[in-house]
């Protein structure tokens, strides 16, 4: 496994790391990211960046996923009672904001966690939200972000080989949650987050931490994502 998740760390680093400001039409339509976090090294030979959080999506929506988190666009925090908020669509910047109210021992917290989706819970919630301390809390996880976090990326046809337990996602995850030597630093944030999970992989993440490690085909099929990737560089940054 540690051969595994050092190998996984050393074949995308030929890769462009990306940061915000970015322009999402120079990013592909379907791939998986790979995000790294300042302050955040990888507990192999030297102090490479340690990947944090692995991420993918459904079928051509990877700049719409990248957007949900970084939003470049500050008309999505045009919210209110009657709106979900940003973090209602990105499991990550809810979970940024979870750890930065956990540290801070808000009780806001209680709210936070609420899916405002569904219009139903908006109702039920409305009258105990206070929509200017969520803007400010909205406010600082994209300060968090855009400051504090890049990603490298892969290009990568076909939401099956990529999404869940059949596709390479989970076990890029499992990889990485299964090292005992990348190890996140004491200032690490994630160490602030109510969810064990986090705090103990030293990932933004709660699912497929228990995957399997990548496999020879999985190998394979990421060294043939990252080569056509870098054939269609200059399309992409």
């Amino acid at each position: 496994m540690l051969e595994t998740c050092e190998w996984l760390h050393e074949v995308l680093a030929p890769l462009p790391v990306v940061a915000y400001p970015f322009d999402l039409k120079r990013l592909p339509r379907n791939g998986i990211y790979f995000l790294y976090e300042q302050g955040e090294s990888w507990g192999h030979s030297g102090s490479g960046p340690r990947i944090v959080r692995v991420g993918t999506h459904k079928e051509g929506n990877f700049r719409s996923r990248i957007s949900e988190h970084f939003l470049p666009s500050e008309r999505r925090m045009d919210f209110d009672v009657t709106r979900p908020r940003p973090h209602d669509r990105s499991i990550f910047r809810k979970n940024i904001g979870r750890a930065l109210l956990n540290r801070d021992q808000d009780p806001y917290l209680e709210i936070w966690e609420v899916d405002m989706t569904p219009s139903a819970d908006r109702a039920a919630w409305r009258d105990r939200r206070d929509i200017d301390k969520e803007k400010r809390t909205e406010d600082e996880v994209t300060r968090v972000l855009r400051e504090r976090f890049s990603f490298r990326f892969v290009v990568l046809e076909g939401q099956k080989k990529r999404i869940g337990t059949e596709g390479i996602e989970s076990r890029l995850i499992g990889t990485l949650a299964r090292c005992q030597i990348c190890q996140p630093s004491p200032a690490w944030l994630g160490l602030h987050s109510p969810k064990p999970k986090i705090r103990q992989s030293g990932l933004w993440l709660e699912q497929h931490l228990d995957a399997p490690a990548l496999d020879k085909v999985d190998r394979e099929t990421l060294v043939q994502a990252i080569a056509n990737t870098q054939r269609c560089e200059g399309n992409y940054v």
